[in-house]
């Protein structure tokens, strides 16, 4: 399987001649979701969900499908009917002959007077990857390479820390990074890898790694 990191939370997955593309948002390229079978989305804040993106994957290839939860679903279905699949909890599917399960409910606490949404994490081929949206879901399966949430609103470092700990994969990626300036990058380099307990990884935007 190969990885390509695309701007803040989308990446790029290929196996097999086909591609799966997870969270291709407003903070990614315009073209992130294009050339994609099948593009899956964590939950609706514009940094993972972005219509204009979905629209040029779907439209670009008549064939492409959508998995999300209801929120997304809810906002697209009727401009593709039948190519918008609605997912939760405890779900599995094939979605462009990656084989998926379906994690997690809630978005991270932002700040307490900030009503949560829902949001969903995707665990690829048994493990094989896991992005867990906006939430620091534990899938509670082996997991080989995390997708890591470094920076947000609603997380600091001593929780990815703990996280990446309590996933306990082989290796991580940093995933939701394009807040995190230049300056800070070093820093959290060295502090999630020597404390995480995983070899920690960053590619920087179009960059690929073979797992």
């Amino acid at each position: 399987m190969k990885l390509t990191k695309k701007s803040h939370a989308c990446v790029r997955l290929a196996k097999e001649g086909r591609t799966l593309v997870i969270d291709p948002g407003g903070f990614s390229e315009e073209d992130a979701a294009v050339g994609a079978d099948a593009i899956l989305v964590t939950h609706e804040h514009p940094d993972h969900f972005d219509e204009g993106r979905l629209r040029a994957a779907l439209e670009a290839d008549p064939a492409a499908e959508i998995w999300t939860l209801k929120s997304v679903a809810d906002q697209i279905t009727a401009a593709f009917p039948g190519r918008v699949h609605t997912v939760g909890h405890g779900d599995t599917f094939t979605a462009a002959g990656f084989e998926v399960q379906v994690h997690g409910e809630l978005h991270a606490v932002i700040h307490p007077d900030i009503p949560r949404i829902t949001n969903v994490g995707y665990l690829i081929d048994g493990g094989k990857v896991f992005h867990p949206g906006d939430a620091l879901t534990v899938p509670g399966h082996p997991v080989e390479t995390l997708m890591l949430p470094v920076m947000a609103p609603w997380n600091k470092i001593s929780e990815v820390i703990d996280y990446v700990r309590e996933v306990g994969p082989r290796r991580a990626y940093d995933v939701h990074d394009a807040l995190l300036t230049d300056l800070a990058r070093p820093i959290y380099d060295r502090q999630i890898g020597a404390l995480g307990g995983t070899d920690h990884q960053r590619l920087a935007p179009g960059a690929s790694a073979e797992l």
